[in-house]
Parts: C-alpha cells; structure tokens; sequence
C-alpha cells in the first residue's frame, strides 16, 4: 500500500488530536482510502510538553524548517496559527511544490490571495475544511456537494463561545459579564476573548465561505464586523417577546453583481433553525438555485472536531498526489471580476431600536418624525414600565430601512434631549 509522509508544524490541541488520529484510526483511513498517511515529523517549540499522545520521540524537532525540506515528508499540516510565523511556513512548503493542510482561517482570510497564487505557481495546494466549523464538513459541501449551484446566501452562526454566552444569557437571564466569566472558567472562552466576542473570528470564516461560494477575493478589512461585547440581557428578553432570538451572525448574500458579507448581532425569528442552535455548536444554512436551503450542523471547534476535519483533507490531497492531479479550485485569490463587495450602508433590513426616553407627552410623535426624515416607518412600538419616575423604556421594530437611513436616523434620536442613553440598534434578518 502506497504511503504518504505527513509532516505535522504545531503541536498543541488540535496538532495533538491529528497526531492521535493518525495513529489511532490510520488502518480504518487506510482501508477506505488505499492509501496510508504516516507521521515523519513533528515540529513544535516546546516538545517536552506531554501531550497524551504516544509518539515516537525522534519525530519530535524544534525545527520547522527541516520538516518542511525532509524528502520524506509529501504533505505539510500547519498548526501554528496567526499570521506571522505560520505565514512563512506555509509560503517555504508552497515553494517546495508541497501540498498544505491548514486549520488557520486568519492566515486565508488575510493572505488567501497570495497563498493560493504562490500555490498555483508551484503545483501545489491549499485544503482548509477545518478553518470553518471545525469538524462540520462546510468547505466541502461548497467546493463539491454545491458545485452547479448558484449560492443565493449563507447565514453562519461560526463562532461557540458567542453561541454558549448567549444560548445561556436568554435561558438563565444573566448578564454579558456574568456568562463570559464562566465561559472561561469552564474553557469555552480564552483569557483574552475579543477575538471571538469582537467578531473577528467570524468574519475571517464569512470571508473563506463568500470567497468559496462567489469565486471572488473578499478584503477582510472592507467587511462590517461587530460582536456581542455588552450586550444587554433586557435586549435577548425584549427580542424574546417579540418572537426572536439574538444570534452573532455571519451573512453572505448576493444582490445582483454585488455580495454583501457581514458580520453582526442578529434577531432571527425564533421559529428558524438556525435559531435554535444552542451551546457550542455552529450551524451554516446555504440556498442554492437548485438545492434551495441546505443545512451543515455540528461542533465548531475542539480538539476531536477539528482533527477529524484536517485528517479528511489529509485523505483528499493523498488521492491528489496518487492521481498527480493536483485539484483546480474556486477560493481565495479567485478573480470574478463581474462581483464586488457590497456597500454595507446601503443594505436594507428591519431594524431593532431600544430608547430610554424622558416620560412626557409628544415624545413619540418626535423619535417617529425623526425616523420619518430618513423614511423609515414604524412597525410596532412597545413601552416597558422601569422603576424610573422621569425615564421609560421603549422597543421600536421598524420596517426595512437601509443602514446609512437607521444610523442618520439614531444620530440625530441620540441628540435629542429627551434621550437618555445612547439607542441600542439590532438589525433582524428575516432568514
């Protein structure tokens, strides 16, 4: 049986959880592949470190570099992450006309463009099915399972720690602060947690899947991006009443000839799906053409997941090597010059608008008469009673107004004396 060498650069959680399933289940992928992945390096800072993992100890190197160059070794599996270092192995690995296996969706979502060119150049390739949803077979369903389709959107809930603080903030009523603690104290969240809470962890998966699914490089730095740092339990309670669930949601959607890629706080109707995915776990909802709604559920992330994710691609570029036919992707670095990114100002939803207001007559009649200056109309109004003597809260749903109306609209409200504290702004996706 034909083997393949595998040379492993990181070996923390997730490099641990392949090397172990290399050695574990290698005659389980042997049998169903004919092929047989085989470890022959593994290269990390500190190697001293036990990981739980029987390995042999002169696999075990300090030096990437040597891994990279070994002869031995036909595929390079990069777990460093960041985008520093790793940068520079992946690059070193391209060169060699090696084929790179990587879990590091910041690197793609940054330098996508470049990788994929410098791969292409050297007849190698980049395979990355665990940089979104960890062990939930995403990337391959776009890259093959919806290769006729034509993707009308993607709506993501990518990011565990976002989903377990809220799933429990609207079921135990606590507070941001309250849930992110324990989040870390159970370690579901990291010591410094902005790059999930903040965002960025999922805009760098909603940049991988629209430049997947519309064949087109999406600049990171264009794309809108806001998380779920401070949100305020009164909201999740309030988006309840009125039938919703607050998700931190990923959405990728085409008008026309251009592709609108977000990143946002969210109500969704609590009937949906994705509304209901609670805990840790990811979900991506995708409608195509042909297919209409398909839905990829799962854990997004840990140590088994996301292994499993990076074997799979191990197995696929086996059969590349084998064959000699290194495969022709759609991804990132792609050029469809008919897309652009689309002007995340002009783009048209409900809105979701909490105002703490000065309790005297016309009030209203001066927020709605605001909101008319922008012609955003008013679809329902609920007032909360509050323990104040002078202040009342009241939650507005509007009817679809674009971005740059609601924020000229809420700019002016905030000005306004007879506003206490700023306008909260939630934009509802009616998936």
């Amino acid at each position: 049986m034909q083997e393949f060498g595998i040379g492993l650069l990181g070996f923390g959680t997730v490099g641990a959880g392949v090397a172990d399933g290399l050695i574990r289940n290698g005659d389980l992928i042997a049998e169903r592949t004919g092929l047989r992945p085989v470890l022959r390096g593994i290269a990390d800072l500190d190697i001293a470190t036990d990981r739980g993992v029987a390995v042999p100890r002169e696999l075990l190197t300090t030096d990437a570099q040597s891994v990279i160059d070994d002869d031995a070794v036909d595929i390079i599996v990069e777990l460093v992450g960041g985008t520093g270092i790793a940068k520079t192995f992946t690059e070193a690995a391209l060169r060699r006309g090696k084929p790179v296996v990587t879990a590091n969706k910041a690197l793609l979502a940054k330098h996508g463009a470049e990788l994929t060119a410098l791969a292409r150049e050297h007849g190698a390739e980049i395979y990355f099915e665990a940089s979104v949803g960890g062990g939930i077979p995403v990337i391959r369903a776009l890259r093959e399972g919806l290769v006729s389709n034509r993707i009308d959107w993607i709506y993501g809930i990518l990011n565990g720690t976002c989903n377990y603080v809220l799933t429990r903030m609207e079921k135990e009523h606590l507070s941001f602060e309250e849930v992110l603690a324990d989040a870390q104290r159970l370690g579901f969240a990291e010591a410094d947690p902005a790059l999930d809470v903040d965002g960025h962890d999922t805009a760098h998966k909603a940049v991988l899947l629209a430049s997947l699914a519309y064949g087109f490089n999406v600049p990171l730095d264009d794309v809108p991006v806001s998380g779920i740092r401070g949100l305020a339990t009164e909201d999740i309670t309030h988006a309840r009443e009125l039938g919703y669930a607050i998700k931190l949601l990923a959405v990728i959607r085409r008008a026309g000839e251009h592709v609108e890629v977000s990143v946002h706080p969210a109500l969704l109707p609590q009937e949906h799906i994705l509304a209901q995915v609670g805990g840790v776990f990811n979900a991506v909802m995708a409608h195509g053409d042909m297919t209409e709604e398909t839905l990829y559920y799962g854990k997004g992330a840990g140590r088994e997941p996301t292994a499993s994710a990076v074997l799979a691609d191990i197995c696929d570029v086996t059969k590349n090597l084998q064959s000699g036919s290194p495969r022709q992707f759609v991804g990132p670095g792609h050029s469809n010059a008919a897309l652009s990114l689309a002007d995340a100002s002009e783009i048209s939803t409900r809105h979701y608008i909490r105002l703490s207001l000065l309790d005297r007559p016309n009030v209203l009649a001066e927020i709605s008469a605001t909101l008319g200056t922008q012609d955003i109309s008013i679809a329902s109004v609920v007032q909360k009673e509050t323990e104040s003597n002078d202040h009342v809260s009241v939650v507005l749903v509007t009817h679809h107004a674009t971005n740059r109306q609601c924020q000229a609209a809420l700019a002016a409200i905030a000005a306004m004396d007879a506003v206490r504290d700023e306008p909260v702004h939630i934009r509802i996706e009616d998936v």
